[in-house]
């Protein structure tokens, strides 16, 4: 009686196992060196070999020889065990034995030694299955079971077994098997078995298998029937329902081509076929044209393509219609297509440009500069000079502009306010000159935000920026409808005179007076610094100020500081953050 090839081939010893090397050679080891542990678990893909290994270790365990990493085969023992009828051998699927009462029976059953070899083993199948209440009672015996008693658990879902249960095995993960060895393993079966094939459809079947052995067995017996001996590539295809590998290749040529309208009537033919199929298919094409010794799409555009063929997929999650997805995907990597990558810019524009040609102005050029030469000699000095000055008072307006925007952003009427009575003078070597005009309101509001026009000064003028303020008289009505507007800057004009831009000019007759703001970040005449009087500084903030100074001097401070080699720039700069 014929029997299905996932049965038939099953594997029988450890180098039987396809793609699990790593596993049967520890396994091996630990049986050659009799190095065992009372309780294992073998977790990982359907049909990856987890059953097959329990039952090739429970033979090596029972085989005559035991415990040997190569089962005879020919003893009582392994043979009863290839036929599943050995008494020591106990196999229980927790699928439907799940409950207390099933594993009670199981614990019953280790407290009897083995009737006919040196161990007992228990393989319980799909153990995430079992109920909480039958872990609970399974977790003594695993963990302290009798030296007779060897348990063996099977799971495809690791992740729900409790940290209990995973604690007390040693766990071993079967990994997915690779494409190439199942091919190979569907050529020695086909070839054992003597019937023709071809090697296209076999890669089909492989894919379809998903990295499973036993489903690929599966499908390989199907193909077998239905392609009556020979197993081909149209037969696989019609058979699994899938897309043949030569259309997709051909609907690529239209999109390669750019031609939209063939493209289009392209993806009308796969109305049929599941649009999740045709968008694998097409994913399984570029990872086939990236591997090609000859690429015919470069590499930019295949990585496109795969960001379009994943964007299709996502879609499809969401439910979008399948012959809506594919028509957009292909007409998107139509539009890729349309992008010039650099190398190509590059020789286009190379092709247009003759580096050969001297350039026409190169002779003008130099006449020009041998013209002026003279000219610029003799008026280096001072054009260089006017230049220079030019761009500094530049750099200054552009810093108290900044400034004022600041303000303004952080208040509104503050803005206005300091902008309609602080004048810019001059800054510098690190010293800002303005000039104050404040008073009634104005100048309260001006006392009141002081610390945070101070914070703002040092962002943009630097830490240690110093302040020389010159006291304005508040000017009549009829004098400000004389004066010009408020200027910020003095720029030399072309008699080399300056010309106050940004500020109005304070007269040497006009009686002024200068404050000195001292020190990177300690402002104790901030009033006097803003033209104001001392007496209106609220005396809560003056003590909060000392009690600050006192604390930084006090001497753990200073060992501190000396230790770490913070100077009080450092702590300026962290007062401010």
């Amino acid at each position: 009686m014929s029997r299905v090839l996932a049965l038939k081939y099953r594997p029988k010893r450890f180098s039987d196992l396809i793609g699990q090397e790593s596993v049967s050679q520890t396994i091996s080891l630990g049986l050659k060196n009799d190095k065992l542990s009372h309780a294992y678990l073998f977790s990982g893909l359907r049909g990856s070999g987890k059953t097959s290994t329990a039952r090739i270790f429970a033979k090596a365990l029972v085989c005559e020889k035991a415990p040997t990493d190569e089962p005879c085969g020919v003893c009582s023992g392994c043979i009863s065990a290839e036929e599943g009828r050995h008494l020591d051998i106990i196999e229980m699927d927790a699928a439907s034995n799940r409950k207390i009462e099933d594993i009670r029976a199981v614990i019953e059953s280790t407290k009897y030694k083995p009737s006919q070899a040196k161990y007992k083993i228990f393989i319980i199948d799909e153990v995430h299955m079992l109920t909480k209440e039958a872990f609970n009672a399974l977790l003594k015996t695993l963990e302290e079971p009798p030296a007779y008693v060897k348990f063996i658990l099977a799971t495809t879902d690791p992740i729900k077994l409790p940290a209990t249960i995973l604690s007390r095995t040693i766990h071993f993960r079967f990994k997915k098997i690779g494409h190439s060895d199942v091919v190979e393993h569907l050529k020695h079966i086909l070839q054992k078995e003597n019937i023709s094939f071809e090697e296209e459809a076999l890669e089909i079947i492989a894919r379809s298998g998903s990295g499973s052995l036993r489903d690929t067995l599966t499908l390989l017996d199907q193909a077998i029937v239905f392609s009556k001996g020979f197993v081909s590539k149209t037969s696989v295809v019609e058979l699994l329902g899938a897309v043949n590998p030569d259309k997709i290749k051909e609907l690529f040529e239209f999109v390669l081509k750019k031609d939209r309208e063939a493209a289009v009537a392209a993806i009308k033919e796969f109305e049929e076929y599941e649009a999740e199929n045709i968008i694998n298919e097409i994913i399984e094409f570029l990872k086939n044209a990236i591997s090609e010794k000859h690429r015919t799409m470069p590499l930019f555009v295949l990585e496109r393509f795969f960001r379009v063929a994943i964007s299709a997929k996502e879609l499809l999650f969401m439910g979008a219609d399948g012959t809506f997805v594919l028509t957009l995907s292909v007409l998107k990597m139509i539009e890729a297509m349309e992008i010039e990558d650099i190398d190509s810019l590059i020789a286009k524009y190379e092709s247009q440009v003759d580096f050969s040609a001297t350039p026409k102005m190169a002779t003008v050029e130099k006449k020009e500069e041998q013209q002026i030469e003279p000219k610029v000699q003799i008026d280096d000095s001072t054009s260089l000079k006017t230049n220079e000055m030019a761009v500094r008072k530049e750099v200054e307006v552009g810093q108290w502009e900044k400034l004022q925007a600041l303000l303004y952003e952080r208040s509104y009427e503050l803005g206005s306010v300091f902008s309609q009575n602080v004048s810019f003078v001059s800054y510098n070597d690190g010293v800002l000159m303005w000039s104050s005009r404040a008073e009634g309101k104005s100048r309260e509001l001006l006392t009141k935000y002081y610390s945070i026009i101070k914070h703002i000064i040092q962002d943009i003028y630097g830490i240690d920026t110093k302040i020389v303020v010159q006291k304005e008289q508040p000017k009549t009505k009829e004098a400000q409808e004389e004066q010009p507007a408020v200027m910020s800057a003095a720029l030399p004009n072309a008699d080399g005179e300056e010309v106050y831009k940004g500020f109005t000019p304070v007269d040497d007759d006009e009686e002024e007076t200068e404050y000195v703001q001292q020190g990177p970040g300690l402002f104790d005449d901030e009033q006097e610094a803003m033209g104001f009087e001392p007496e209106t500084l609220e005396v809560k903030n003056l003590e909060d100020e000392a009690a600050e100074l006192s604390l930084l001097k006090h001497p753990l401070v200073e060992k501190t500081k000396e230790i770490f080699g913070i100077t009080d720039s450092n702590i300026s700069v962290l007062q401010k953050l």
